[in-house]
């Protein structure tokens, strides 16, 4: 099937002949008729199959034929991430310009001064993060009554990150009627009821299981040991084959170390996490898309929007703790019918991890070869010791540098080192020392006074304690 016979207007048909698709997506071809009929959908597909063209297209048909008012857009799309409404941004640049339609980008980690202007002009499509709008929302710098298209974007991902309160409480300030476009990676059955409770009568479309990975994608499995993680990831960047990779981490403080190390290694790299300033983010992601950066580090939240064309690889350095973000990880490689690569590292204690993604896939992840595996810095001396013909007394040498000198209790002095290993023969006796008077336990030992170093020839000065000054003695 081609885009022509899908419905589209000519004007939007011209700008997806610019970009140099003729054929649409499994779910764009089933998705993009049953949209421009009005009706509610609720959609199923695999990360990279074309899902934000499958709502964006038919959007822009429809609101060409009307004109929105200051403060009230007519569109609303929903997304969990900045760098995914960027990238939705970006499709309704690309597919509208042939449209007189307007869109805002509202956002957290940028000036709101400037969105709360862009408001103030008409605004057809409005892309959100839920909290900068329920923040714009309570200062009455927007109104969402006339909203007639709904999109909620990576549902799944929303519930993730705890933003299904701040959904419903966005959807209850919508008009009932209105036309409702529900997207998701997965669908647990957390995120079948928010559906139900959003949706009136919709189309259901699942291109896919929800739990298969993409098909372009070919997947690897690299055991390694802890210390031997950071090494073996260098080698699997240093591949012919890795043009870009994105390297996804659990946590943001690994995020920095890595890309710490591997700038240190003469890597192109850059982290990308949500600890970081928001201009900071665009540039890195500006630097990445544009190939200043060939690899970068993120973790899933940062990671999750992230469309860039020709990615090569994608490595988890870290196992998903969710099984369901392996499915997001890898589907940033292999979009767009190009071919893809995703690698995990794994340890020992990521077992439990492996065997929840490979339930959930439905199928094993084959194993990279002992080169990989085996590529673990060098062990320290104590961990693998070298051939000693001694061993007796090595281990007796040992015993003598970490515990003190033993002491006798007939005075007699302990011997230690080398000349522990000797026969008794060969070690010479020591005379021993004249005993001293024990003294009681119950009575302190009386301190001595400081001899004069002059000899102690002159009287000693009484009432200054030990320290007495020089000049006094003369």
């Amino acid at each position: 099937m081609k885009f022509d016979q899908l419905g589209l207007s000519p004007e939007l048909l011209q700008s997806v002949t610019e970009t140099g698709y003729t054929e649409p997506t499994p779910i764009q071809e089933k998705a993009i008729p049953i949209a421009l009929q009005g009706r509610d959908i609720l959609a199923s597909a695999q990360t990279g199959t074309g899902k934000t063209a499958a709502f964006t297209l038919p959007m822009i048909d429809i609101l060409a034929g009307g004109r929105a008012k200051a403060r009230m857009p007519r569109s609303l799309i929903v997304t969990p991430t900045r760098e995914l409404a960027m990238q939705i941004a970006e499709n309704f640049e690309i597919y509208g310009k042939h449209h007189r339609l307007s869109h805002a980008l509202l956002i957290g980690g940028v000036s709101i001064a400037d969105q709360e202007a862009a408001l103030n002009r008409s605004v057809d499509v409005l892309i959100v993060t839920p909290g900068r709008l329920l923040d714009l929302f309570g200062r009455g710098k927007i109104l969402l009554t006339g909203i007639k298209i709904l999109v909620i974007d990576e549902a799944d991902r929303m519930l993730d990150m705890g933003f299904i309160p701040d959904v419903e409480k966005i959807v209850s300030l919508l008009p009932p009627l209105r036309q409702t476009l529900f997207f998701s990676a997965t669908m647990p059955p957390a995120i079948r009821r928010l559906a139900d409770a959003f949706l009136h009568n919709p189309k259901e479309i699942a291109v896919d299981p929800p739990t298969s990975p993409a098909e372009n994608v070919s997947h690897s499995l690299a055991m390694v040991t802890p210390r031997g993680k950071g090494k073996a990831l260098r080698d699997l960047l240093s591949g012919e084959f890795v043009t870009n990779a994105l390297i996804f981490c659990n946590r943001k403080r690994d995020v920095d170390s890595l890309n710490k190390s591997l700038k240190s290694h003469g890597f192109h790299s850059a982290a990308l996490h949500g600890d970081m300033q928001q201009s900071a983010r665009f540039d890195t992601m500006a630097a990445f898309k544009s190939g200043n950066v060939r690899f970068l580090v993120a973790t899933d939240v940062a990671g999750r929007g992230i469309d860039v064309s020709g990615l090569s690889h994608v490595f988890n350095y870290d196992v998903p703790i969710h099984a369901e973000d392996y499915i997001h990880r890898i589907g940033r490689t292999g979009r767009a019918g190009h071919r893809g690569r995703a690698v995990t590292l794994a340890t020992p204690e990521d077992a439990k991890y492996l065997d929840a993604i490979c339930r959930l896939i439905g199928r094993k992840i084959p194993v990279i070869g002992d080169a990989v595996c085996t590529s673990d810095p060098a062990p320290a001396p104590e961990e693998s010791p070298s051939p000693d013909p001694a061993p007796a007394a090595r281990k007796t040498r040992s015993r003598g540098r970490r515990s003190p000198k033993p002491k006798p209790l007939d005075g007699t002095p302990a011997i230690t080192g080398d000349a522990a290993a000797e026969p008794p023969e060969a070690v010479k006796p020591e005379p021993k020392p004249s005993p001293k008077k024990a003294e009681p336990k119950s009575t302190p030992r009386e301190r001595r006074p400081r001899q004069p170093r002059d000899g102690g020839d002159k009287q000693r000065v009484v009432g200054l304690g030990e320290h007495v000054p020089a000049f006094m003695r003369r």
